[in-house]
């Protein structure tokens, strides 16, 4: 059973065309940025502490955990490489 959230947004998927097209997007975004937490978190490492080890400025380590739609493919490779990870890209 879906809950009022989800029935408000597959309506608004439904009617809007641009809401469809730019909620996939931000979601997209939102879950990129909530895997990357996770697994820094995973690695037992602050923002601070990989930041140090990429040799980044630690607001930009937040910036790539909150808004990671503009990160560039090295950056990501790095950051899943720093917390033990390996970055996997797939096109459907």
């Amino acid at each position: 059973m879906k809950s009022d959230l989800e029935n408000y947004i597959a309506k608004r998927k439904d009617n809007d065309a641009d809401f469809a097209e730019n909620f996939e997007s931000g979601y997209i975004s939102f879950k990129l940025g909530v895997l990357l937490a996770a697994a820094r978190i995973e690695a037992g490492m602050t923002s601070a502490e990989l930041a140090q080890q990429l040799n980044l400025d630690e607001s930009l380590i937040v910036n790539i955990e909150n808004n990671p739609e503009d990160i560039g493919i090295l950056t990501l490779e790095k950051y899943a490489k720093a917390v033990g990870k390996q970055l996997f890209v797939e096109i459907k």
